[in-house]
């Protein structure tokens, strides 16, 4: 998924703070590879991403105007952005261990990545991390599966031209789901989850683009308001682990975390990532895969089939999740067409070569993968919502390539495809979803996918004749 070799691998460390400790600019382009010139001696492109309006943007520009291997500058930090699977590929294979999604949410928030030694320490955290998310899905699947049932039951109470507010409902299933799966019972009651929700959006809104343009910085208004939710997130998920350990229970992601030789402050910043970027990566997979599936009868009769085909009349469970093929090409598919995660990178560790170019060493590369899902040389029609593409084992390398499928997916992506399938097995046997007439879903692309604006549908009962 977008990191990790699964979040599309690769923690995104771009935060101005970095550049501190760079190199000066040793060539006005960035080791002689295709690309821009810093049009600011401090901030290098910087600005020039923010008019852009975001990251993604300003990369599927650079590598139209620069080819497949572009560079740019990141302050006073020489990038170098790679723009196809053929590139990708050359960089990825002799870089197996890549850093993940909760490593870059880390470094946004300040918090070190390993135990406090060396770097070993940081990979068998990662592995605690990872273990405690699966752990949390084995022992509460039957949470999952209510909190999807009570949503459906809702839906199906409404009447049949009401039109549900997609981004709204799906955050708020995703934000139950996390808590209640990664932190406990107190996230039962609705006032925690909306002082959770209240922080949570506070502090995605700042590290949400990847990066720190600065602004945050310059605005004391906005740095005071980030600050006030870090350190009231960080205070609640303090009690909650402490509550926890004095439980002594062993079912949920804390639980896991505190069997370990963690400190309460390192299980603390790992409730954060699990929380921060499990409820944006779930809440975004939902949304879009509703989106989509509803512009569509054929996918939803697909869906259907399949569902009677594996379960019956019973409801899911995990050990059948697998089985669901169809399904998971639809999340496939949902992940392509939206550049889910759009962008990952990594630091160039040694020397590498990409093509005829050189990467020299402490070089950040960038994994432009929002270009290379809607590649057209990789992907036929590639702005088309196309479920089926998948079945091509040329589509589905590919897409296991860039990290988003397979062993190497990150924890956050597969956690969010459990979720995501137990919503639509709830909902595909008793709704059917509609697009309302005219109205086009914008994506703004951060550093997970959201849509600009709220996205609606509207159900019928799949028993009615329509």
């Amino acid at each position: 998924m977008g990191w990790g070799r699964g979040c599309g691998r690769a923690g995104v460390y771009l935060q101005c703070s970095l550049v501190e400790r760079q190199p000066e600019q040793s060539s006005r382009r960035a080791s002689g590879i295709p690309g821009l010139y810093p049009t600011d001696e401090k901030d290098g492109n910087l600005q020039d991403i923010v008019n852009k309006g975001g990251l993604h943007d300003f990369l599927v520009d650079l590598h139209q105007e620069f080819g497949s291997v572009a560079s740019f500058w990141f302050g006073r930090r020489p990038v170098v952005s790679l723009g196809s699977v053929k590139q990708l590929q050359q960089h990825i294979n002799p870089n197996h261990t890549t850093d993940s999604f909760e490593t870059m949410l880390k470094s946004l928030l300040g918090y070190p990545p390993g135990m406090g030694g060396g770097p070993n320490e940081s990979v068998v955290r990662k592995k605690l991390y990872e273990g405690a998310i699966n752990i949390s899905l084995k022992n509460n699947f039957p949470v999952m599966l209510k909190l999807a049932e009570e949503l459906v039951g809702k839906w199906k109470s409404f009447p049949e031209a009401q039109h549900i507010p997609l981004c709204a409902h799906l955050l708020g299933l995703s934000l139950k789901t996390v808590t209640q799966l990664g932190l406990g019972e107190r996230f039962r009651d609705d006032a925690q989850i909306i002082a959770f929700r209240k922080s949570h959006d506070a502090i995605w809104s700042e590290i949400g683009k990847g990066y720190m343009d600065g602004s945050l910085e310059k605005s004391s208004s906005r740095k005071a308001h980030y600050e006030k939710a870090l350190s009231e997130m960080e205070s609640m998920l303090l009690s909650v682990v402490k509550e926890r350990r004095a439980q002594k229970k062993q079912m949920l992601f804390v639980d896991a975390l505190l069997q370990s030789s963690l400190t309460e402050r390192q299980v603390m910043e790992d409730c954060m990532v699990f929380t921060l970027a499990g409820c944006v990566i779930t809440a975004n997979l939902c949304i879009w895969a509703l989106h989509f599936v509803s512009t569509s009868k054929e996918v939803q009769d697909k869906l259907c089939q399949e569902l009677e085909d594996v379960l019956g009349t019973d409801p899911v469970s995990l050990d059948k999740i697998p089985q669901l093929r169809y399904c998971q090409q639809v999340l496939n598919e949902t992940v392509r067409t939206a550049k889910l995660t759009p962008i990952a990178a990594r630091l160039q560790e040694v020397e590498g070569k990409v093509d005829q170019h050189v990467i020299p060493k402490e070089t950040l590369v960038i994994y432009a993968l929002g270009v290379v899902l809607q590649d057209a040389d990789t992907w036929s029609a590639p702005y088309r919502f196309d479920p089926d593409r998948f079945e091509e084992e040329s589509a589905r390398k590919s897409f296991c390539l860039l990290g988003f499928s397979g062993n190497q997916t990150c924890p956050e992506l597969r956690f969010a495809y459990t979720v995501a399938t137990v919503l639509l097995s709830t909902l595909m046997r008793q709704l059917k979803l509609h697009q309302l007439e005219d109205q086009v879903a914008e994506v703004r692309s951060e550093l997970v996918s959201t849509p600009k604006d709220e996205t609606w549908i509207t159900v019928k009962n799949r028993k009615s004749r329509t």
